[in-house]
Parts: C-alpha cells; sequence; structure tokens
C-alpha cells in the first residue's frame, strides 16, 4: 500500500477514529527543538507588540481566504 492509499483509507474513517489516529500520528513525532519554540515565541511576541503600536501592514481574513478561492 503506498501513502495515497493509505490517505485514502484513512480518510474513509468516523471523524472520532480519524481524529484517534492524528492524535497517535503527532504522538509518534519526535518533541520539537526547545530553541526553535523558544525563537518562535520571542518572534510572535515582536509581531504582537508590533501590531499593537500599529507599526506594519495587515491582511483582512476575507482578504486571505479570498486569496484560495478557485472559482
Amino acid at each position: 500500500m503506498n501513502f495515497q492509499e493509505l490517505i485514502a483509507l484513512a480518510l474513509q474513517l468516523e471523524p472520532d477514529e480519524r481524529a484517534d489516529l492524528a492524535s497517535v500520528l503527532l504522538s509518534s513525532l519526535p518533541p520539537p527543538d526547545p530553541e526553535i519554540e523558544r525563537l518562535w515565541g520571542e518572534e510572535a511576541l515582536r509581531r504582537l507588540a508590533a501590531h499593537r503600536r500599529g507599526e506594519g501592514t495587515s491582511i483582512s481574513a476575507e482578504e486571505v481566504f479570498g486569496k484560495f478561492d478557485t472559482e
């Protein structure tokens, strides 16, 4: 069985079974690098502070999600 066949089979599961499968798969991954997590946390705080100061630009959710509209 290849990856695409496995995905197709998994998508046939009931929602609660898919959630359980996702949980098992996520728990099988190695833990994140603490240094990378720390750096991302600092970056998030910098971005939040800049946003609160009115710096930078922002994009509305409608505009962001509109970019994915294929119709």
